[in-house]
């Protein structure tokens, strides 16, 4: 199979994690990348500021990427990459939509149909129109470039969301501390939940990402914290990954689990391949160790009072009415 085209559908068993190497969909990968930042950058444009960038962010939904409501003149909106029938969806709260079909096409087409689609909305919408965190950083009205859209590795890579959407909001449920969302962060394309120890952090110095200000970063890590997420990258199907800010010593060479497991000494994180958590006999068990073993890692070398931040996961009965 060549680059960005995946022929053929199998349904995927319940609760099955989806198999999508990296290699058979780089074109359209790449090309999804640059339309979730245009609608991120919307979303970006209308919602009320958020501490660390949250208010930017999307959401898996149970049919793709939501942006959630956006607050708009005396109503809202949302826009949903529908991974199901492959469609755009914006709906406002007084009934109106319109839609943007999915398929193979420039970013600068898929940008021009949705600032259309929103035009005949009424949302008035302004934008930094160039992509974040790629180089090189093409306008969108002028990126011919990437065009490809295969249906079902888009729906793959959702499936794989759908599934560190489910474990990581696990995860997330057992800290009564400060904890993000589990969120979609468009710049680098991946899932993301963080927990903080409550703490100021020193402040960010920048990453040297591309097209990445270091204000935006400053933003980001203006508290301590232990981030892990997933996304398409660091392994043959995309990875799970594990950090902290500031790292305290000794972190990279703490026992963390599974075997699977590593320190990425570049990117100065745990890095986890998908692979092997869906050839695992218990992919969700294997996946909680590694985030529970991270976060262990953090949260003793750099001494957070984990009493007080952690809860147990069985505490009190579930309501059933």
């Amino acid at each position: 199979m060549g680059a960005g085209t995946i022929t053929g559908y199998e349904a995927q068993p319940r609760r099955a994690w989806p198999r999508l190497r990296l290699a058979d969909w780089t074109d359209t990968r790449e090309a999804l990348h640059m339309w979730l930042q245009i609608v991120g950058k919307i979303r970006m444009a209308h919602a009320p500021t958020v501490n660390h960038w949250w208010h930017v962010t999307l959401y898996v939904s149970p049919r793709g990427l939501t942006t959630s409501p956006i607050p708009h003149d005396l109503g809202s909106f949302d826009m949903e990459f529908d991974f199901i029938d492959h469609s755009l969806r914006i709906r406002t709260s007084d009934g109106r939509e319109r839609h943007v079909t999915l398929e193979a096409k420039p970013v600068a087409g898929f940008y021009s149909e949705i600032m259309c689609a929103l035009g005949e909305l009424s949302i008035d919408t302004h934008i930094h129109a160039k992509p974040n965190e790629v180089d090189p950083a093409v306008p969108f009205a002028e990126d011919y470039r990437h065009a490809a859209y295969d249906p079902r590795a888009a729906q793959l890579f959702w499936g794989q969301l759908l599934q560190a959407d489910r474990v990581i909001g696990e995860f997330r449920s057992r800290f009564v501390g400060k904890a993000s969302p589990v969120q979609f962060f468009w710049g680098g394309m991946d899932l993301a939940c963080s927990r903080f120890s409550g703490r100021p952090a020193p402040p960010h110095t920048g990453s040297g990402r591309p097209n990445f200000p270091s204000w935006i970063e400053r933003e980001a890590y203006t508290h301590e914290l232990a981030s892990c997420g997933f996304w398409p990258g660091g392994g043959e199907e995309g990875a799970f990954y594990a950090y902290a800010y500031p790292e305290p010593p000794g972190f990279a060479d703490y026992p963390i689990r599974p075997a699977a497991a590593y320190y990425h000494r570049d990117l100065g994180e745990y890095v986890l391949p998908y692979e092997a958590v869906a050839e695992a006999a218990d992919p969700d068990h294997m996946l909680m160790e590694f985030l529970d073993t991270t976060y262990a890692a953090v949260a003793d070398l750099a001494d957070w009072d984990r009493t007080a931040l952690e809860t147990d996961p069985r505490h009190g009965p579930r309501r059933t009415s």
